[in-house]
């Protein structure tokens, strides 16, 4: 467990039996889950298990379909919010396609986090985590480094009230010596409390930053656990993520 956990609190987030479809296809069949305050959660599965599309719901994006379920954040309910609303609410989606914005520099892309109220770290403490995007401040963001837009997209996270923060693939293309810089960073921002879900195919390199594991198979929890438990059950391993 996490040190900024403390043992028995009640959950800062949950999700309680969300469905989500895209089209006719059924992805997310019942997913319900919870976690504390600044813990990091790994939600985990094989390819088309539904761990993005989780994400997404949560996230209150409009695809896939919320179609029935709750999604609550510091007590507050998301699951009737649009995706602007869950923003200003604490939650901040981090997508596997970094959406980095065509046309400004890092420096704009960040400013432009933080025109809508409330906001969260200033950039010049952006700068002080992320010190490559100081030094690149004035460089067109679509311009960067695979590695350095990932880096632009987590800190444009944290430019608003971040509450949540969901990382869907942030390890994704990347080479192995950036995977541990970004590894890096997202350990540093666990040490600062900040709660955290992270989807990622390198499962064992998010359960080595999880305090706790989701792991989804069909679109339905299979098990719900600490990340260590999955670390040291090479069955379950091997049945639900293929290492």
């Amino acid at each position: 467990m996490s040190k900024n956990v403390a043992k028995n609190a009640p959950a800062y987030f949950s999700c309680w039996d969300l469905k989500a479809y895209y089209g006719d296809s059924y992805i997310v069949q019942g997913v319900s889950f919870d976690i504390h305050e600044g813990e990091v959660l790994a939600l985990l599965g094989r390819n088309g298990a539904g761990k993005t599309s989780t994400l997404r719901a949560i996230a209150r994006m409009d695809d896939p379909m919320l179609t029935h379920g709750e999604v609550w954040l510091d007590h507050k309910p998301l699951h009737d919010m649009k995706s602007h609303e869950a923003a200003q609410n604490g939650i901040g989606l981090v997508p596997e396609d970094r959406r980095i914005i065509p046309g400004l520099t890092v420096e704009e892309n960040l400013q432009l986090a933080q025109i809508a109220k409330p906001k969260g770290w200033s950039i010049e403490r952006l700068y002080e985590h992320f010190p490559r995007l100081a030094e690149r401040r004035n460089q067109e963001g679509v311009t960067l480094s695979g590695g350095e837009q990932q880096m632009l997209a987590v800190a444009r996270a944290l430019a608003r009230d971040v509450k949540l923060l969901l990382l869907d693939e942030p390890y994704e293309g990347l080479a192995p010596v950036i995977v541990q810089e970004i590894a890096s960073i997202v350990e540093e921002i666990r040490n600062h409390g900040l709660t955290t879900i992270i989807v990622e195919q390198n499962a064992v390199a998010a359960l080595k930053l999880a305090d706790r594991a989701v792991i989804l198979d069909m679109g339905q929890v299979v098990y719900d656990g600490t990340a260590q438990e999955v670390l040291e059950n090479e069955e379950l391993r091997h049945e639900y993520l293929a290492i």
